[in-house]
């Protein structure tokens, strides 16, 4: 019995040893909950760091439209980008997940408005070597846009998963996840589901954003991922990426869906293996 007591004893010291480390960082891999003042309030995001290394790389991850930063793909990206010594930054954009704002009053300048406040953060982070991005859907197009804005010398390289570029086209033609509307006077909200409702903002400023005159600004190294059988967003916005990045490749993935539903964990180490050869 003393003998079996001992052990617990020894084991929880091990644990809170083991978890004392994770948090200063000193051997262990951390996730740290973190808190960046964005554009529409303050933005909930995850700091991921390697294990044992004192300097890495750093990918800012963003996710798609109605998504947040715990959407599987981003979080076996973060794990897969550890495990090769590249820290990540995910978050949650105004409106979505746990950060401040309302759905309603989300744009996606507003979005490129918060990535370019998480750059900011991670670019005075002190073990930041430099700062690349990727992002699925939504957060594909404010990656290339945001990457364009700040320039080729400021971002390492960029991944765009599934880039929703059709989102120009869809509000120029009042249609969006099935919902129709008059493009020309959108109302003031338009009633997606479980709630939700998108802004006339979105729309107005959707119809005329300039996605791959801005995107076509950075011209580092590029890798676009897409399935061919995305029903939301043609693979045909990928390859036109594709024509506007000197330095790019483009990985079609046959009969994959938006969502990479069919394999996330290969679509993850697709984008991993990318940034491991940029990056290391």
């Amino acid at each position: 019995m003393q003998k079996n007591r001992w052990k617990k004893i020894t084991l929880t010291a091990v644990l809170t040893m083991s978890m004392i480390a994770g948090t200063t960082g000193s051997s262990f891999a951390q996730s740290q909950n973190i808190t960046i003042d964005g554009d529409h309030g303050k933005l909930a995001a995850i700091l991921q760091t390697p294990n044992k290394t004192k300097n890495y790389p750093l990918v800012i991850l963003m996710h798609g439209f109605t998504s947040n930063k715990e959407f599987e793909l981003l979080t076996n990206l973060a794990d897969d980008l550890e495990k090769e010594g590249i820290a990540s930054l995910r978050f949650d954009f105004n409106g979505h997940g746990q950060s401040e704002g309302r759905f309603q009053d989300m744009t996606v300048p507003n979005e490129i408005e918060d990535a370019k406040h998480v750059y900011e953060y991670a670019r005075k982070l002190p073990q930041v070597t430099s700062i690349s991005m990727a992002g699925h859907s939504q957060g594909g197009v404010v990656t290339s846009m945001t990457a364009g804005i700040l320039g080729t010398q400021n971002v390492k390289s960029i991944a765009l998963m599934a880039p929703a570029a059709v989102l120009r086209e869809d509000a120029i033609r009042g249609l969006l996840l099935g919902k129709q509307y008059d493009s020309l006077n959108p109302p003031e909200t338009v009633e997606l589901f479980n709630g939700l409702k998108l802004g006339a903002n979105y729309v107005k400023t959707a119809r005329d954003l300039p996605i791959y005159e801005t995107s076509a600004q950075y011209q580092g190294p590029a890798f676009i991922l897409h399935g061919t059988g995305d029903m939301l967003v043609p693979y045909t916005y990928s390859l036109r990426y594709q024509r506007i990045y000197f330095n790019s490749q483009v990985k079609l993935i046959p009969a994959e869906d938006h969502g990479f539903s069919k394999d996330i964990q290969g679509a993850a180490k697709l984008v991993t293996d990318f940034f491991k050869q940029q990056l290391k």
